[in-house]
C-alpha cells in the first residue's frame, strides 16, 4: 500500500511540472499497468479511424496511403511495401488531395467527445487525459514516398517538402484547435520517429529547417493554452531535444538507452521528464532466462535514472506476438517496475 495520497494522474503531472513526485511514475504508453494503474490514457477525436490498424485487407489513411499488417510486422500496420503513392515530391499537388471528410463545423463535437472518452474507458480522477496530435510530419512524408525517395526529397527538394507538410497541417489545424477546447486534455501527445536505433534519419539542419516550424504550428494550440506536451520519438534522437523542449515538450518517451540519458536528465533538469530508459537485452540462452537477473536489471535502471526526479519508469520485452515466453518476461519486468517504484521518493 502506497504511503502517498496522490493519484497516478497527480503524481505524473507533478513530475511533468518539474517537481519531485511521491513515487516513480510508470510509463505504460497509455495502456493499463501491472495492477491496472495508468498515469495517463489517450483520449482524442477518433474521427478519421486508425490508419495502419491491423485488419484482414489492410487500411487506407485519409491521404491515400495503404497500410498492411501480418505476422512479419508483429501485426503492426506499416505502409504497404513497393506501393508508395508519391514518387516526385515536386508533383505532390497532383497526388495528395484534401481529404473528403466532414468539415470541422459539421461535427457534433460534444457527442464525439463523449463517445471518445467512453471508448478510452478513462477515469479522469486517476489518469491524465492525453490528446494525440493526428499528424506525424516526418512519418507521413515517408509513408507517402518510402524511405529512399522521402529522404532524398528532404535533401534535394526541401521547399516542396515544406509545401506538402504545410498543406497537411492546414487541413488538421482547425480540428486540433477545436479538439483542445472541447476535450480539455491534461496533456497533448505528439509522435514522430525521426531516428533509427543509433543515429537520426536526418541532419539537425534539415530537422530545424523543415520540421521544427511544422511542430511549432501543430503544438501552438497546446502552448497557447498552457497544456504540457509529451513527445514520442524512438531511437537516438537526442540531437533534436533542444528544439523540442523549446517547443513546449515536457516529457519524452521511450528514451531509449542509445541516448546519453544521464546527460539529458542533467541538461534539462526540471524541464523534461525522460520516460522509459530501459532496453531489454535478449539473453544468449533464450528462451531460458534468469528471473532474478531480470528483476535486478529493472532495479538497476530505476536506481540509475530515478534520483533527482525527471523520470518515469518502463521495462518491457519486445518479441513475437503471442509468444508465451515473452508474455512471462513482461509480467516479471512490469511487476518489478510496479513494486520497486512504490514510494521511491518518500521512503
Amino acid at each position: 500500500m502506497s504511503k502517498s495520497k496522490l493519484t497516478p494522474k497527480e503524481n505524473y503531472l507533478k513530475v511533468v511540472r518539474g517537481e519531485i513526485p511521491d513515487w516513480v511514475p510508470i510509463h505504460t504508453m497509455g495502456l493499463p499497468g501491472y495492477n491496472g494503474e495508468t498515469a495517463w490514457k489517450m483520449v482524442g477525436p477518433n474521427i478519421w479511424g486508425t490508419p495502419g490498424a491491423p485488419s484482414k485487407d489492410g487500411r487506407t489513411d485519409i491521404w491515400g496511403v495503404h497500410y498492411v499488417a501480418n505476422e512479419e510486422t508483429n501485426y503492426g500496420g506499416i505502409p504497404e511495401p513497393n506501393n508508395f503513392i508519391l514518387e516526385d515530391v515536386t508533383k505532390w499537388h497532383e497526388v495528395v488531395k484534401a481529404p473528403e471528410t466532414p468539415a470541422v463545423d459539421e461535427i457534433d463535437w460534444d457527442a464525439q467527445m463523449k463517445k471518445d472518452y467512453e471508448f478510452s474507458n478513462i477515469d479522469t480522477t486517476q489518469s491524465a487525459a492525453m490528446m494525440n496530435i493526428p499528424l506525424m510530419p516526418f512519418q507521413q512524408l515517408i509513408a507517402l514516398m518510402g524511405f529512399n525517395n522521402g529522404l532524398c526529397a528532404l535533401l534535394e527538394e526541401p521547399e516542396s517538402c515544406k509545401e506538402l507538410i504545410n498543406f497537411m497541417i492546414d487541413y488538421y489545424m482547425p480540428f486540433i484547435e477545436k479538439a483542445v477546447d472541447v476535450y480539455k486534455p491534461d496533456m497533448v501527445y505528439i509522435l514522430d520517429d525521426t531516428a533509427a536505433k543509433l543515429n537520426p534519419f536526418i541532419s539537425l539542419d534539415i530537422f530545424q529547417d523543415i520540421f521544427v516550424p511544422a511542430y511549432a504550428r501543430l503544438l501552438k494550440p497546446a502552448n497557447d493554452r498552457g497544456i504540457p506536451i509529451q513527445l514520442h520519438n524512438c531511437g537516438r534522437c537526442e540531437d533534436f531535444l533542444d528544439d523540442m523542449v523549446k517547443l513546449g515538450v515536457r516529457a519524452w518517451d521511450p528514451a531509449q538507452t542509445a541516448n546519453n540519458l544521464l546527460s539529458i536528465k542533467e541538461k534539462f533538469k526540471g524541464k523534461l521528464t525522460v520516460c522509459g530508459c530501459y532496453d531489454w537485452k535478449v539473453p544468449l540462452t533464450w528462451p531460458e532466462y534468469n528471473e532474478e537477473e531480470l528483476r535486478q536489471s529493472v532495479r538497476d535502471a530505476i536506481d540509475k535514472y530515478a534520483p533527482g526526479g525527471g523520470y518515469a519508469a518502463r521495462a518491457n520485452a519486445l518479441g513475437k506476438f503471442g509468444d508465451p515466453d515473452i508474455a512471462k518476461v513482461n509480467e516479471i519486468l512490469q511487476s518489478e517496475v510496479y513494486y520497486y517504484t512504490r514510494d521511491y521518493y518518500i521512503k
